[in-house]
């Protein structure tokens, strides 16, 4: 009989010590099975070879239950048609609808907009440092890594400024699942946004404008349609993902700098290893440290010497596949010169984070400026004192108070 080891995977606690418990696993137990205090059983996956065949794998790992046999994560009665509507993501369904949906969304998400947004994150950068040296003494996520990308995703869906706290708010409930009540907690965060999506789209449609949620909106009048339910969740999934991670890189970068003085200094004095940095704060602090659910399907089958049974719940750590010693020389130490550097922190295979040149040019952007202006940064707190916020899936802080003296501009 397979023996489960409790985790509470979304505390705040365990992701505070949580590259320590992987360590142990990728040693000990690649393919964990765990309980969670919901008593949901799952398997953790924690070697990178093991990671790369589980996210790559689409024959015997699915993302839809009903596809390995279990009942659908939206056929459930109770719940509202509008939160159901929620599972039809991209992150959630298989072949073919995962191309269909993928190949819209790069309709819509060109890389000329995202390379259209460059001059605005510069000017919101030095805009927000301009701020943040006049005080000295500030939070760095709230006051610098937080309004970048939400301003910028905010900005190219179309979301009203007025609207834009509201959404950070809904955004927050929504990711901060809470594994002692499974997914019940984000019930009534989704059916809102699902309401006020539904307005914005309503508008768009009496209203084209030059954003993106037009440009989905006229995706689906072209034949290769986005459903009414579609829409809502790719509003959903972009709104969400398109600023969660870009936070979480810039502050978890920011504290593994802060914690590397050295590094920082070198980053300051060769801002051309500003993209090998990039890349290195988020193999080393992983802003999405689990990626979301996939199931085995076909068949009973083995992953990493574990058994795993038809219809088993199976996550993915990406957070410890990037500090796997078997994949990584020095795994534990933050290297900026670090290349080639082939961590997993935006997935792999067809589910690869669609939103991904977008967050690199955000991260670089924003750590460069940061860097060059406040090079002498430093935590305004005991560094036992941060807290990371309650979430299955991401690693971020609750705040990074910091204190920086004022330098000379420099770009």
């Amino acid at each position: 009989m397979t023996e489960f080891r409790r985790f509470d995977l979304s505390s705040g606690a365990f992701r505070a010590n949580s590259h320590a418990v992987y360590r142990e696993l990728r040693d000990a137990a690649p393919v964990c099975p765990v309980m969670l205090p919901s008593k949901q059983q799952l398997y953790l996956v924690t070697r990178y070879d093991d990671v790369m065949t589980l996210v790559k794998d689409n024959r015997r790992f699915v993302k839809q239950p009903e596809n390995a046999g279990l009942r659908s994560r939206t056929n459930i009665p109770w719940l509202p048609r509008m939160f159901r509507a929620m599972g039809s993501n991209m992150l959630y369904v298989d072949q073919p609808d995962h191309t269909r949906l993928r190949n819209l969304v790069h309709k819509a998400f060109t890389p000329r907009m995202v390379e259209s947004m460059r001059t605005r994150i510069e000017t919101l950068a030095d805009e927000l440092l301009d701020r943040a040296e006049a005080s000295g003494t500030f939070d760095l996520l709230e006051d610098y890594a937080l309004p970048i990308p939400m301003t910028v995703i905010a900005e190219m869906l179309g979301v009203p400024e007025k609207d834009r706290a509201r959404f950070r708010s809904l955004s927050e409930k929504i990711i901060s699942v809470d594994t002692n009540n499974g997914n019940l907690s984000m019930v009534l965060p989704i059916m809102r946004f699902a309401i006020y999506l539904r307005d914005l789209y309503r508008d768009r449609r009496r209203n084209p404008k030059d954003d993106l949620l037009t440009a989905l909106v006229e995706a689906e009048a072209e034949g290769e349609r986005l459903d009414e339910d579609e829409l809502l969740a790719m509003g959903l999934l972009l709104l969400i993902a398109g600023h969660e991670t870009t936070v979480n890189l810039i502050t978890n970068g920011t504290l593994a700098l802060i914690e590397n003085p050295e590094q920082m200094q070198l980053l300051h004095d060769q801002p051309e290893l500003t993209r090998t940095a990039v890349e290195e704060l988020l193999r080393y602090y992983s802003p999405i440290e689990i990626a979301t659910d996939r199931y085995v399907a076909v068949e009973d089958c083995e992953l990493g010497g574990e058994p795993l049974p038809k219809g088993a719940l199976v996550m993915a750590v990406l957070g410890s596949a990037n500090r796997d010693e078997r994949r990584f020389e020095n795994p534990d130490t933050l290297d900026i010169t670090r290349d080639p550097n082939p961590h997993v922190a935006f997935g792999q295979g067809i589910h690869y984070c669609v939103g991904a040149p977008l967050a690199r040019l955000e991260g670089e952007i924003a750590m460069r400026a940061l860097v060059q202006r406040l090079p002498d940064i430093h935590l305004a707190v005991a560094p036992d004192s941060l807290r990371y916020r309650k979430s299955l899936f991401l690693r971020g802080l609750e705040k990074l108070p910091v204190t920086a003296g004022a330098t000379e501009k420099s770009h």
